[in-house]
């Protein structure tokens, strides 16, 4: 398997997962996909069917990734996608499913379902992607002698996530840009809290593209680049878009029992890349009817699959809402769809992209190529605070079920597209307690609280405030890495 970059740069090149793994960014600035999807054929479908998560998980992968070992791949993906790492809010047989698919009930005559993604250990459904990327980065450092600087942004979970997966890890430091009091209490004090000494919290004065737009910066910075090992697990890393493609196989197959059924899928997005691996999945063969995005009030995604127009927000436009880690005006992942919807053209994706430094987006609704959208499966859809608390009473009366503020963008969204006969599989992104306040407010009372989290907000917190300044970003590293 072959990766090439968005934007084309040093045509005829090409790389493999394992030289694209500890990377982000392509030295063009564009983003590395395959250069072709691998198809799923009917057969495997059905033998990958009754797969633990783990295995399935090393079924997908080996499509993409055919330059690790596939023993060493299998112990990888079995050491990653144990019942006991997924258990921090769930029993022992849900735990050991990883994923499992809750339905809610039968709603316009689809049946609507959560698949559950958050059972992982900061209770986000980054875990299922980040905890994998952990161990392969482990692998392939201690495989080749060599260390890594990751330089991260985050908008809440992304960061905790990542810090969970990397702690500890030989050979690894961690540095993780985050908007400064723009993240849930919770979620600052997932990752504020940690005192491990690979692990480094920079809170960025300003919001989280300004810390997006660094990270860019900074990685396209080849020179300091190389000298100081920068990697990046943001969702622009091609390894953890395709981690994330395994659950939308193992949500089909608990929603169906043939190959001959179709489902659709409603992801909460922000930076596009969750969603892009249903993109990816459903380019592999995998028998989806609709992919439905769902965006919170920064509804930049939503105009787009509306109208054509891809129209980035200034910061001073982009709201802080209840479902902060949506609160994105620039989806990193977009460009990677564009790609693909303009027939696999990187001359025209970079021109689309300069036009989104350099006038702030793009309009698509004129050509030919924006009516392709619906042929992708895509559809979209936005909510709001009071349609958000509205959608979490009315999943908890109606089907005594919690759910968070993201969660219930997704649900909102996902009910103006429900198609009789067609399950609905809503992918639920946090665990309510990462977002007290508008639980509290919804249903006058406090989320439910895993154990393992209790008394979290009032641990000592280490973090440095620094300004929204890619400089200042490379001298902290080059002071903390004791290079």
């Amino acid at each position: 398997m072959n990766y090439l970059s968005t934007r084309g740069a040093g045509a005829g090149e090409r790389h493999t997962f394992s030289e694209i793994l500890l990377g982000g960014l392509a030295k063009d600035g564009g983003l590395y996909l395959p250069a072709d999807y691998p198809r799923v054929t009917p057969d495997e479908l059905t033998r990958w069917r009754t797969l633990p998560y783990a295995d399935l998980a090393f079924e997908i992968l080996s499509k993409f990734c055919d330059d690790i070992p596939a023993d060493d791949l299998r112990a990888l993906t079995r050491k990653t996608y144990t019942a006991a790492t997924y258990c921090n809010v769930r029993d022992d047989e849900s735990a050991a499913q990883i994923t499992p698919l809750k339905t809610l009930g039968v709603e316009d005559g689809a049946p609507l379902s959560l698949l559950e993604l958050s059972n992982g250990p900061t209770l986000a459904f980054k875990d299922m992607a980040m905890q994998l990327i952990g161990n392969l980065f482990e692998y392939a450092l201690a495989k080749h002698g060599e260390t890594l600087n990751i330089l991260g942004a985050t908008s809440g979970d992304t960061g905790s996530a990542a810090e969970y997966a990397m702690r500890g890890k030989k050979g690894i430091r961690v540095f993780m840009l985050s908007p400064h009091n723009k993240m849930s209490a919770f979620q600052t004090a997932q990752m504020y809290s940690l005192q491990d000494p690979n692990i480094f919290n920079l809170a960025v004065q300003g919001v989280f593209d300004d810390a997006q737009d660094i990270v860019k910066a900074v990685s396209n910075d080849h020179a300091f680049k190389a000298k100081y090992k920068i990697g990046t697990v943001n969702s622009i890393n091609w390894a953890r878009v395709v981690a994330q493609v395994v659950y939308y196989f193992k949500g089909y197959f608990a929603a169906t029992k043939s190959n001959a059924e179709r489902v659709s899928f409603t992801v909460p997005s922000g930076n596009f890349g969750n969603v892009c691996a249903g993109h990816i999945a459903r380019m592999m063969g995998l028998p989806i009817e609709k992919l439905v995005v769902a965006t919170n009030e920064n509804d930049v995604l939503d105009e787009f699959f509306r109208t054509g127009i891809y129209r980035v927000r200034k910061a001073a436009e982009t709201y802080h809402t209840s479902s902060p880690s949506m609160d994105i005006s620039k989806a990193s992942n977009f460009e990677r769809f564009v790609y693909d919807l303009l027939g696999r053209d990187p001359a025209r994706v970079l021109q689309l992209f300069r036009d989104v430094e350099e006038k702030g987006g793009f309009d698509l609704a004129a050509s030919g190529d924006f009516a392709r959208v619906r042929e992708f499966g895509f559809v979209s859809g936005s909510s709001s605070h009071d349609t958000r608390v509205d959608t979490i009473r009315d999943v908890f009366q109606r089907y005594d079920t919690m759910i968070d503020t993201h969660t219930a963008d997704g649900v909102k969204v996902a009910r103006e597209h429900l198609q009789p006969g067609i399950p609905m599989i809503v992918l639920e992104t946090a665990q309510p307690i990462k977002f007290g306040e508008t639980i509290r407010e919804a249903l006058l009372r406090e989320p439910e609280r895993p154990a393992a989290f209790s008394g979290l907000e009032s641990l000592p917190q280490r973090f440095e405030v620094v300004p929204a300044d890619a400089q200042r970003v490379k001298d902290f590293i080059v002071a903390n890495t004791g290079e």
